[in-house]
């Protein structure tokens, strides 16, 4: 069985934003990053693309990473 990826150890949520009207994808191990979309799945489809591309982007600066929401022994 393959390893899950990074993106996937963090937890992502979505929520109604009442000012925009739309759905937000958000992340708390990146809390300043976001993702509006009308469709909730397509909220979370595009908040969990902007982390996959933050976590490369750290990685190749030799960056830290945030730890992950889930214990990276955890296979759900």
């Amino acid at each position: 069985m393959a390893a899950p990826a990074l993106e996937d150890k963090y937890q992502f949520r979505t929520e109604w934003s009442e000012e925009d009207q739309e759905w937000v994808g958000l992340c708390d191990a990146f809390p300043l990053m976001s993702w509006l979309e009308p469709d909730r799945e397509a909220a979370e489809t595009g908040i969990r693309s902007v982390v996959a591309e933050a976590i490369e982007i750290l990685k190749a600066e030799g960056k830290p990473l945030p730890p992950p929401s889930r214990p990276m022994n955890d296979q759900s």
